[in-house]
């Protein structure tokens, strides 16, 4: 199908180019991936293109949908840098925040969704994504209407945990959403093979991550739980600044290492005026399931001491357990596999304090 692909977007014109997407490099056979009836293409724009971005992603969407075979077409549009040659004019510095043109979109609700809410980390490792499963669970046992975003487009993990292999379908113009145990579920991982790495420069992640908030159909949610990527870099900027976060919640284990990130994600959303919900310390101790011995692993109570020492909300603590990781790894995250269980009920705990948090929309 490839083939065919390539020679669809031969038709395609550049605005204030000769030739078309394919024969002015635009467009290479290896930005071009295909799985099954879906297909992303990056576009690799010169600096200072000053065509109509908007038109030439519809141009490049029709000529791609109108192969057989193709279902859902996604457009990740970036920009190169120039490089200066011989006897080339001193460059203007660039600036640090976005390279080349700004391809974001503007900021700007979600229609249908009341509320929308980060949970973050300053680096990975911590369960934040396990963490963000299982406290959408608990959003949705109050009665919410929930949805949850996988936006960690390199290394996404709502597709294992949650158990989802299947593919989203597609109405109109928008991908359907996923459902499973009552949640509204998106992740570039439906898209791809879960072995397949994402090898893309940071504004094409940027680009697809945005199509990916505002061109699925969410319906109506009460909250839209973001599972964003670990760091404080492109892609979480992007988030914080373009879509309407009504506030955030960072996920911590309690170790001093853990803790130095966790505090630059939190002064990244407080830098863009997000609002902190509230720290939540992962994996705060271990009870042998042996002995009833409890230790310490990766210490305790750090980031309920820097909450208080920062002034933000304390939301609880989760303990390291086996049936936590067993249970993710199984794709049945442990609010829905043991909702009665003692680790469900310190999600539950936090989740009614988030619910608190949020917005009257919400409600």
């Amino acid at each position: 199908m490839k083939s065919q692909v390539i020679e669809a977007l031969r038709a395609v014109s550049v605005d204030g180019q000769e030739g078309d997407v394919v024969s002015t490099g635009l467009i290479g056979e290896s930005d071009v991936v295909i799985d099954d009836d879906k297909v992303v293409v990056s576009v690799n724009l010169p600096q200072g293109f000053a065509g109509d971005l908007g038109a030439l992603r519809s141009r490049i969407e029709a000529a791609v949908k109108a192969v057989d075979g193709v279902g859902k077409v996604l457009v990740a549009l970036t920009a190169e840098r120039a490089t200066a040659g011989a006897g080339a004019q001193a460059a203007k510095p660039e600036p640090k925040f976005p390279p080349g043109p700004d391809l974001r979109p503007q900021a700007g609700g979600i229609p249908g969704v009341g509320a929308i809410l980060a949970v973050a980390s300053g680096k990975g490792g911590v369960g934040k994504s396990t963490t963000a499963v299982n406290l959408a669970l608990g959003l949705r046992e109050l009665g919410l209407r929930v949805g949850i975003l996988d936006a960690d487009i390199y290394g996404p993990s709502l597709p294992r945990l949650l158990g989802i292999t299947e593919r989203p379908g597609v109405s109109g113009d928008k991908i359907v959403p996923i459902e499973k145990f009552g949640l509204k579920v998106m992740s570039m991982g439906f898209m791809i093979e879960e072995e397949n790495p994402v090898i893309w420069r940071g504004p094409m992640v940027v680009s697809a991550l945005m199509q990916l908030v505002r061109e699925v159909e969410w319906g109506t949610l009460d909250v839209l739980v973001l599972d964003m990527p670990p760091g404080t870099g492109d892609a979480q900027l992007t988030m914080a600044q373009q879509v309407p976060l009504t506030g955030a919640v960072i996920v911590s284990t309690p170790q001093d290492l853990a803790l130095i990130d966790a505090r630059k994600g939190l002064k990244m959303f407080r830098n863009v005026d997000v609002p902190i919900f509230g720290i939540i310390e992962n994996m705060s101790t271990f009870i042998c399931p042996h002995c009833g011995e409890q230790s310490d692993i990766f210490g305790h109570g750090g980031a309920e001491e820097d909450a208080r020492r920062l002034g933000v909300v304390f939301l609880g603590a989760v303990p390291l357990h086996m049936d936590i990781r067993r249970q993710s790894d199984a794709g049945v995250p442990v609010v829905a596999a043991d909702p009665e269980g003692p680790q469900a009920a310190a999600f539950r705990r936090i989740a009614l304090r988030v619910a608190a948090m949020l917005k009257p929309e919400a409600e």
